[in-house]
């Protein structure tokens, strides 16, 4: 099928700089390499153009990595390429080949006597709570970029919205088995988006927080345990009520914490919070479906409350790695929603009625950033 030829704008496309194609040309990076000012430029960018190339085998050596249990195995004790590869049913000639692409994008090192360790990455690996399940989960995402043009084309139909049912509203959340999994990894993942949420947003002045879409209670958890003056509800999906219910039990949170079952997209939020946060809910839905949650959240919000955004975003006008070439990507394999700046959740915010708009510093981007909003006296 042949496409149609869009037209453009005069002046949408310009000529490159004749920078950009003297770089480009072949002769002038024969001399660059072999030149002394600009033959270590020519090697870096020539590295970092190479592990551009060879990203995709290196997230397969990181996903065999966890899939192996590897992590957690050589935590535990330092281990041979024999020992290893007897322990995970790995023929050892393929065990070396995976120590050795483990070991050079840095995840082990080998010691004296042919053990091998953790390096800090590895050991980085093994202790962030959810990112093995979240590596674990990418086949799904690999199969959904398998072809690039297409996918970008809007021509591909997605699976990773089919492991994620919840994004289409209650009634595609209800196997009991992919809520399960669905709630344990978003609850591991939200420990450290807690952690840096807790840094950036001041909870002392408020009475009462509710969390809506706070799926098995994690944040609310570590909120509720960090600030015990606070009043806690949380809004979720009833297939989620148990299991929330559960872990603010083992918390010690009930006498001061309610769980409400109900879909955002159908019914109202309880009232009486003056402090409402969303983690890491916008990004799964459209501009309109955000637009009518947020118009709920100010409905709910008392004069003077405050809402908190906190979710993984892009770079903007700036665009960065973890925001514009991972997150923007899962959002549109996801088909309901998309990663977005913190201008653009600003804006919607200003359209819903907020006011005193701030963004503080993110300690880690990658985890997570925040906007919150003021509604107005």
């Amino acid at each position: 099928m042949t496409q149609a030829k869009a037209s453009h704008p005069k002046g949408a496309f310009r000529r490159s700089s004749r920078l950009t194609r003297l770089i480009a040309s072949r002769g002038f990076q024969r001399w660059a390499a072999r030149f002394p000012l600009t033959r270590k430029i020519v090697r870096t960018e020539g590295e970092a153009m190479f592990d551009l190339v060879a990203g995709f085998c290196h997230s397969q050596l990181l996903q065999a990595f966890v899939r192996l249990d590897m992590p957690q195995l050589l935590l535990e004790r330092e281990a041979t390429a024999a020992a290893l590869a007897d322990r995970v049913s790995v023929p050892p000639d393929r065990m070396q080949v995976l120590l050795a692409g483990c070991e050079a994008i840095g995840l082990i090192k080998r010691r004296r006597g042919g053990r091998y360790a953790l390096t800090r990455r590895g050991a980085a690996l093994a202790g962030v709570p959810g990112l093995a399940g979240m590596i674990d989960h990418h086949d799904i995402l690999y199969l959904d970029l398998a072809d690039p043009v297409a996918f970008f084309r809007g021509e591909t139909e997605t699976e990773l919205a089919e492991f994620w049912p919840y994004v289409f509203g209650a009634s595609g959340a209800q196997d009991p088995d992919t809520i399960a999994k669905y709630s344990q990894l978003m609850a591991d993942s939200q420990v450290l988006v807690a952690e840096d949420t807790l840094a950036m947003v001041d909870f002392k002045n408020a009475q009462e927080m509710l969390d809506v879409g706070g799926g098995t209670g994690a944040f609310l958890t570590a909120v509720g345990q960090a600030h015990p003056h606070l009043a806690l509800r949380l809004f979720d999906l009833p297939a989620v009520v148990p299991a929330a219910h559960s872990r603010l039990s083992v918390a010690g949170l009930l006498d001061r914490a309610e769980v409400v079952a109900g879909s955002f997209r159908d019914d109202p939020l309880p009232a009486g919070a003056d402090l409402i946060s969303l983690v890491r809910v916008l990004y799964d839905h459209s501009d309109d479906t955000v637009a009518q949650l947020l118009a709920s959240v100010f409905r709910a919000l008392p004069d003077g409350g405050r809402i908190v955004v906190s979710e993984p975003m892009t770079g903007g006008d700036r665009p960065e790695r973890a925001g514009d070439a991972y997150f923007a990507l899962y959002c549109m394999a996801m088909r309901t929603g998309r990663a977005r700046s913190a201008a653009q959740i600003a804006a919607l915010l200003r359209d819903a009625g907020f006011t005193d708009i701030t963004t503080p510093r993110a300690p880690r981007p990658f985890i997570t950033s925040v906007v919150e909003g003021v509604k107005p006296d």
